[in-house]
């Protein structure tokens, strides 16, 4: 099999587990704090490290990661019915991945394949215990239908959370430099933790998180990331300053001070970064 044919299917496996990471995320934020809630959560993140493993296939066969977002089953009135959607998700990544081990013919990438399908096997075992679990313990989404400014600037916050990690990420995979890419993963995982707070800072107030992400740099050049990073960086923290002037709330304040110290940090990062390029 052509390395662009390999490119193509790993690509199709990677848009799957991004769904899969958002819509189970979905899910746990939805439930708020509790057992099963964190159970999703680590389920979530096992997907994250599928995903950087494609990733970085896709990258050592000369190809570039795609971005898209697979299909998600997102319907369904009560926790049960989400977790039966994990369920049926779980069943689809299970076919794809057995499809792909079959036809393609590198020993190497249908071992990764073969022990990323594992664990997808294990994932769907677990949501078909959570399925009689949400069931007995009458599990209840607690989102509510709050929207007004708060909502909106937390929105927001998810929004660019949302983007930056993808765009931190993509830029990990494309560039060269060993330091670069360690930093960029670093911060990625930084972005994690704000999608995080914020998404349960929503669902604690009464609202709804959204996330979704806006256009995000797909710059293959070190310098022209780290440019549009430092940028992106730079426009973020003033708003979050911003807004936590415009906050009354003392917690949700503090938070979104914190969150603007981080990225603040970024911006030092990224300019030193960018420094050593020139």
């Amino acid at each position: 099999m052509k390395k662009e044919e390999i490119i193509t299917l790993l690509n199709q496996d990677l848009e799957g587990e991004h769904g899969a990471i958002i819509q189970y995320l979905t899910h746990a934020y939805a439930m708020g704090e509790g057992e099963m809630a964190c159970e999703i959560e680590a389920l979530a993140r096992e997907e994250m490290r599928h995903f950087d493993w494609l990733s970085e296939t896709i990258v050592e066969l000369g190809g570039t990661p795609s971005l898209k977002r697979g299909e998600m089953r997102m319907g369904g009135e009560s926790v049960s019915d989400w977790m039966k959607n994990n369920v049926l998700l779980e069943e689809d990544g299970i076919a794809l991945y057995r499809e792909h081990i079959k036809v393609i013919d590198n020993p190497k990438i249908k071992r990764l394949l073969q022990r990323i399908l594992s664990d997808e096997e294990s994932h769907h075992g677990d949501f078909q215990h959570f399925v009689e679990k949400a069931q007995k313990e009458s599990a209840k989404d607690i989102r509510g239908a709050r929207r007004d400014r708060i909502t909106d600037i937390l929105n927001w916050g998810i929004e660019h959370e949302y983007t930056v990690i993808l765009q931190y990420l993509f830029h990990s995979y494309m560039t060269r430099d060993k330091n670069v890419r360690r930093e960029m993963e670093d911060q990625a995982i930084n972005e994690m933790q704000h999608l995080g707070w914020l998404a349960e800072e929503m669902v604690d107030g009464g609202g709804s998180p959204r996330i979704e992400h806006i256009e995000v740099d797909q710059s293959t050049k070190t310098a022209d990331m780290l440019q549009t990073d430092i940028k992106i960086e730079q426009e973020v923290a003033a708003e979050y300053d911003r807004a936590a002037k415009e906050i009354t709330d003392p917690g949700l304040k503090k938070l979104l001070i914190r969150i603007r110290d981080h990225e603040v940090y970024h911006i030092e990062v990224f300019s030193d970064l960018l420094k050593k390029k020139k």
